[in-house]
């Protein structure tokens, strides 16, 4: 008999139909002996509109009131699988996140968990109940319900796999596995069996949206085995492990794990800037104090030593404000330069263990680029990791040749 967590999203309880899918899938553990949680997010859609009827009322809600209505739509899911669990015959209990005892801080709409007490869930499964969880969800010291920010409900999937210590935490989402690139981009794609938390934290980070980042660490911080599957057919998924779990031979095969990108960035430079001593905190200290999260950066080498280009990124949702911040703020304070920037630009990144033991990634990712006639605009590299930034036009072309050039084209994998 095993513990397991499984988390389903909102496109996997989006309908009447859908949930009862669900409910056949966690009755099938069950009759195979295993002790069952089940997370559920909202059905889909619900949140968003949730959120439109807030900002109909008012364009300025307060996060605390925010977090007691949208945490309602993860409620009716709750209880709609239980009954559906009930008519199969299965029996389950539902519980909020404050019924389970999903202690958070009191950081409305953006909480994070600081422990979960399980002792009721405990009894209820070696009851035989299968419980049936709201995710996205905790309650702070005060009794104030709180939200973990758009994509809880696989963190606290992780979390309560991780305070029950469960054997497996399963993330079940529309698709059916994590792939070495988005399909939709390059049709060659395939899906990985294994990934470590390691390449699966830099995919996570660099655009991935199969997994929320927080519940990757979380995984990694508390040795939970994570695996993605699809909610609409049967397969293995892909089981994400430690990186000293993942055997010596898939360590050397494939030199990279997977290709990930983002349109979501934009590039400021500021020209002719002073090469001097602490002008650095002066030109990102006011962005930092706007709470705007710097990506990239490349600062040029002054060849006579008095003047530099100073370049970063942002997200592109942060551009305009960031532009204003620079003519506003810092080119006043420096006295001199120039600012420039572009907001259509891709990040294109190559992701994999295997860098740590192979040379040669770079020259090899950068001959492929310039083969394809695509100028590489800025680098930025981790002992895992090469990102590059080029221009948004050539993103989709630049993810389909590396993915190619790395034999990571699903003909390429099969054969080898």
């Amino acid at each position: 008999m095993a513990l397991y967590v499984q988390k389903f999203g909102g496109t996997s309880v989006g309908s009447v139909e859908r949930i009862k899918a669900v409910a056949e899938k966690v009755k099938g553990f069950r009759d195979a002996g295993h002790q069952v949680v089940v997370v559920v997010s909202a059905m889909s859609g619900e949140t968003n509109r949730l959120i439109g009827l807030a900002n109909d009322i008012n364009d300025d809600p307060t996060p605390r009131e925010m977090d007691m209505l949208v945490s309602t739509g993860e409620q009716v899911t709750i209880s709609l699988l239980t009954m559906a669990l009930h008519k199969l015959g299965v029996p389950a209990t539902s519980y909020t996140g404050s019924q389970v005892g999903i202690m958070t801080d009191s950081a409305h709409t953006k909480a994070r968990i600081q422990r979960i007490e399980t002792e009721d869930m405990r009894q209820d499964l070696d009851e035989g109940q299968v419980a049936v969880v709201a995710g996205f969800q905790g309650v702070d010291e005060e009794g104030n319900i709180t939200t973990l920010g758009r994509g809880g409900s696989d963190t606290t999937g992780v979390a309560l796999a991780a305070a029950l210590g469960a054997d497996e935490c399963q993330i079940y989402t529309d698709v059916d596995g994590v792939y070495t690139t988005d399909p939709r981009v390059c049709t060659r794609a395939q899906r990985l069996d294994t990934i470590t938390v390691e390449e699966m934290l830099e995919l996570a980070s660099l655009g991935s949206k199969v997994l929320q980042i927080r519940a990757v660490e979380f995984a990694g911080k508390y040795n939970v085995p994570l695996r993605v599957l699809s909610s609409f057919e049967d397969g293995p998924g892909t089981l994400i492990v430690a990186d000293s779990d993942k055997d010596e031979d898939s360590m050397e095969e494939p030199l990279i794990s997977g290709i990930a990108f983002t349109a979501n960035e934009a590039k400021l430079t500021l020209l002719n800037t002073p090469d001097v001593p602490g002008v650095a905190s002066r030109i990102l200290g006011p962005i930092a104090d706007a709470n705007i999260e710097i990506d990239m950066i490349v600062q040029n080498v002054a060849p006579a030593g008095d003047y530099t280009d100073f370049t970063f990124t942002v997200a592109k949702g942060d551009y305009k404000q960031t532009l204003r911040i620079l003519e506003e703020q810092v080119l006043p304070e420096l006295g001199e330069g120039e600012v420039r920037g572009d907001d259509k630009i891709a990040k294109v990144s190559l992701v994999g263990v295997g860098m740590r033991s192979h040379a040669g990634v770079a020259s090899k990712m950068f001959r492929v680029l310039a083969e394809e006639n695509i100028n590489i605009r800025m680098v930025s590299t981790s002992e895992i990791k090469i990102s590059v930034v080029v221009d948004e036009k050539h993103m989709e072309l630049a993810v389909r040749a590396l993915h190619q050039a790395f034999g990571l084209d699903k003909d390429d994998i099969e054969s080898e």
